[in-house]
Formats: C-alpha cells, sequence, structure tokens
C-alpha cells in the first residue's frame, strides 16, 4: 500500500531501561538496532532491575562510543547527581569475569557480568547491589513463540526487537489529557508521522522501510514507567495509564504501539518513506 507516513524518530536504548540515545540513521543487524539493550543491570540474584523498581534509572543518560565494526568500545552512564562513569568494553572480555546466566522475564541467558568501581557508585546511587551484565553475539535468547514461532534472537529488551509508535497515536492520547507527555515516556524504536489515523497501525501486519521489512507481531502493554517523568519521579495520577485504560484496554492489557520483527539486515533513516499492508 503506498503510503505519505515517514520516519520521525529513531531510538535505541544501550543499557536496559536508563535513557536511550535518538539516531539520525540506524543499524539492523540480528538482534535489532545494532547495539540496542545488550546492556543490564541485574541484582544479586541476576535478576533484571528496571524503572519499574527505580524510577530514578530514567535519570540515567548513556553514551556509547563504537569500533570500525560498529562494535561497543565503550560505554558511559552519566547523570548530575551520579557523575560520568566510564566503561571499556576490553573489562567485558577479560579472562577473569563472571559468565552466569541472568535472568529478564521468564528467560534465563548467559551473559557477561561485570562487578567494579563504576557498578558500585551504580549500586550507591539506587541503593540496591547492583552489576552490570551485557549480551555477547554468542549469547541467544529466543523471542516469545506464543507469538511469533520462527526462530528469532532478541536482546534485554522486554520481549521483542523493536517498537513502532505514531505520532498520530500520542496527539489522541495528548488530546486526551490535561498534561501532554513526550513520546520518550513510551521508549520507542521507531516513530512514524504523516497521513495516518491514530492507532491505525493496530490493523497492519507489515511495515516495509527503505529495503527493510518489519511484520507486527502483537500490541505493545504498557506498564508503570509510561508514567515516570523526567525529575524520575512516577505520577502521582497514574497517566497515561489511566486514561489508556479507558479506550485502549484489550486481551493483552493497556497497550499502544505495536512489537515487531525484522525480516533482514540493512539500515533505515529518518525520513524515509513507510508503507504498510
Amino acid at each position: 500500500m503506498t503510503s505519505s507516513c515517514f520516519v520521525s524518530g529513531l531510538y535505541y536504548y544501550p543499557v536496559k531501561s536508563l535513557r536511550g540515545i535518538s539516531l539520525d540513521q540506524a543499524e539492523i543487524d540480528d538482534f535489532g538496532f545494532r547495539n540496542d539493550r545488550r546492556f543490564m543491570l541485574i541484582d544479586d540474584k541476576n535478576q533484571f532491575v528496571t524503572q519499574r523498581t527505580h524510577p530514578q534509572l530514567s535519570l540515567l543518560s548513556v553514551t556509547v562510543t563504537t569500533s570500525k565494526s560498529n562494535e561497543f568500545d565503550s560505554l558511559n552512564i552519566s547523570s548530575e547527581s551520579l557523575g560520568h562513569l566510564y566503561f571499556n568494553m576490553d573489562q567485558f572480555r577479560r579472562f577473569d569475569v563472571d559468565i552466569s546466566n541472568v535472568i529478564v522475564w521468564n528467560d534465563s541467558v548467559e551473559a557477561v557480568i561485570l562487578k567494579n568501581k563504576e557498578t558500585q557508585c551504580l549500586s550507591e546511587f539506587l541503593g540496591l547491589h547492583v552489576r552490570l551484565a551485557y549480551m555477547s553475539g554468542s549469547s541467544f535468547r529466543q523471542i516469545d513463540r506464543q507469538y511469533y514461532s520462527e526462530d528469532k534472537r532478541v536482546s534485554f529488551a522486554d520481549g521483542y526487537p523493536f517498537l513502532l509508535t505514531s505520532e498520530a497515536s500520542l496527539k489522541d492520547l495528548n488530546d486526551r489529557l490535561s498534561l501532554p507527555i513526550p513520546m520518550t515516556n513510551f521508549r520507542p524504536n521507531i516513530v512514524i508521522s504523516g497521513g495516518i489515523s491514530a492507532y491505525a497501525e493496530d490493523v497492519w501486519k507489515r511495515v516495509i522501510i527503505g529495503d527493510i521489512t518489519f511484520e507486527l507481531v502483537k500490541p505493545c502493554s504498557r506498564c508503570v514507567m509510561t508514567t515516570i517523568n523526567s525529575n524520575g519521579w512516577k505520577s502521582e495520577n497514574k497517566e497515561p495509564l489511566k486514561t489508556l485504560n479507558k479506550y485502549r484496554k484489550n486481551d493483552f492489557g493497556i497497550c499502544f504501539g505495536q512489537n515487531l520483527v525484522h525480516l533482514s539486515q540493512g539500515e533505515i533513516r529518518k525520513g524515509d518513506v513507510v508503507t504498510f499492508e
């Protein structure tokens, strides 16, 4: 189907549940966007740690540097109160690092685990002893076969390689709220704009951007993370979940956006035309 839709935003999140990074163009590899959610904080039981229980993670910004092969070279985590923490990827390649299984939702996946003075600073910031886990290229976490039966890997993202949202859907939501919220509350990977109605993406089966075809798997059910504001506090009025619950609740939960899988690898850019079927 032809469309006047286009990509208006691209985001990736090197560390699960920390702030994202806006991109003008994004490389897509086997995991999804290159280097998206390959890092994750874990507690002493190797369980994943997110904004759901520690909303102050939303205050932490991330920058990365990559090598010529586009793999991680270094990771930097910072905030006004935390300062700057620097992680050289050589720390994750040493022979004496801990390699163990970590838990993200119901999945157990092998990861390289780092515990050093920088992770101690993160522990003090959170009031919880944490370590930093890295999913190497040799680890394989299968996406939920309940909704997508084929072999397909995913990083430490909640369930699928991509989340797509639309500006039209956000406008519809914000028109119902007393205080509008930014798209970043929904932590999308791909944001689209143009001549579509709100929630038009609900009925799409496939999306084509550039040379990449994506299949829509399921609506994305939303959690308390959407209510966390720029100061790292959960909204007292439970918005936008309270409003979304009135008109966007279905068998999957309170939904906003669509989970996608990619059928090939390559590159997409802001401004790319989006076609759908």
